[in-house]
């Protein structure tokens, strides 16, 4: 620390340029934040799948639907240990451009024990159990409904459905919100709204008997594939054959039709950091060739080859940790205050294991771009620096 002051007076020397450089690995590195925050959105379902269950849709398309009378039958193979089912509704709240959110309808107990990260305190389930168009809705999308429309316990909600256009005799679907839930897992989606599929089925106009897919538990996670081949051989050559897969693979599939995120991600870091390094590299480079003759004075008062190699790395990792660390910050701060798109990606957040990734960068930035400036200062002889700019 002693030399800590010979470091930042050096940072000093070119104000503009440190500055403009600090800025550079700013935006680089909130770049990064939002990137990784983007990957988590799309790729989440992956990391907090269930690896006991099941996901079992129509063979063709997601789109298909499947007879709910598959739910015996697959509860009746060998090693499965529960099943519920859920439809995709596409409900609608006033405006379709900003209200556009998760709804399905479920068996609410079969659902509760299926999804174990889903918390639904009793007396709410009890009410939903009792209330035949009730729905319950997740946190997250309550506070915000709360704040905009007013929202609360007790409402009665009207919603459309592009989908499953109106229920018999009525303008719209007319639910009663009974509670909310919460989720106990990070990642975990507490944005959704969830209403009873017996009153779905009852008030539809078409499709009754069917649902979206199956989701199934099975007693022993090393057993999935097997089971998942059986169920798919229990609807072969049926008018509603089956496509089933771990949950994790089912939610890497869907990411998969977005795009190779990850590929992206790394392709687009990859070039920016690339000329980031650039930069920071010119900086310290450029900072030592201006610095020649003061570094054949440093060695001439005992400053030995290793310290002042030393110096200069330690120069350059102080330059990257300033404005990488700025930028992590900044992009978790952002990140956390608010999700720009709620009802797009529900899951937008900064993992801490991206947090750590890149403070691990930052420094390995400041190494690389300090290690050439640094070693070039190392090797410089006494007389010749003296006599450079003399």
């Amino acid at each position: 620390m002693k030399y800590f002051s010979l470091i930042w007076g050096n940072l000093k020397r070119r104000k503009l340029r440190t500055i403009l450089t600090l800025l550079s690995i700013l935006v680089a590195f909130l770049l990064f934040a939002f990137l990784c925050a983007m990957k988590e959105a799309f790729t989440g379902g992956v990391s907090i799948a269930g690896a006991d269950r099941l996901m079992v849709r129509h063979k063709v398309s997601i789109i298909q639907t499947l007879p709910v009378s598959y739910a015996n039958r697959i509860a009746a193979l060998t090693g499965v240990s529960g099943v519920t089912h859920q439809t995709w509704f596409g409900g609608i709240y006033q405006d379709p451009k900003k209200n556009f959110f998760a709804t399905m309808p479920v068996e609410p107990e079969s659902f509760a024990k299926m999804y174990t990260e889903i918390v639904v305190p009793p007396d709410v389930m009890q009410t939903w159990l009792k209330t035949r168009n009730g729905a319950i809705v997740g946190k997250a999308l309550m506070e915000r409904m709360s704040r905009d429309y007013g929202w609360k316990v007790g409402s009665r909600i009207p919603i459309t459905s592009p989908i499953w256009g109106e229920p018999a005799n009525q303008p719209a679907w007319e639910f009663e919100i009974v509670g909310v839930y919460d989720v106990n897992k990070k990642g975990a989606d507490n944005t959704s709204f969830y209403f009873r599929y017996d009153y779905f089925d009852e008030a539809r106009e078409k499709g009754k008997g069917q649902v979206g897919w199956y989701s199934v538990r099975v007693e022993n996670p090393e057993n999935a594939a097997t089971i998942a081949k059986r169920i798919d051989e229990e609807f072969a050559n049926s008018p509603y054959e089956t496509k089933a897969e771990t949950e994790a693979a089912a939610a890497q599939g869907f990411a998969q039709q977005v795009g190779d995120i990850g590929t992206i991600m790394v392709a687009v870091l990859s070039a920016v950091f690339f000329t980031i390094l650039l930069v920071a590299g010119n900086t310290m480079s450029q900072a030592v060739r201006e610095r020649t003759e003061e570094l054949g004075v440093l060695k001439a008062m005992g400053f030995t080859n290793e310290l002042v190699l030393i110096l200069v790395m330690v120069e350059s990792c102080v330059l990257a940790a300033l404005g990488g660390f700025t930028g992590l910050g900044l992009g978790w701060a952002i990140i956390s205050a608010k999700n720009p798109v709620p009802d797009l990606l529900p899951n937008f957040f900064l993992p801490e294991k991206y947090v750590v990734m890149g403070a691990a960068i930052v420094l390995a930035l400041g190494i690389v771009a300090g290690a050439a400036p640094a070693i070039q200062a190392m090797r410089l002889r006494i007389a010749e620096a003296l006599r450079r700019n003399g």
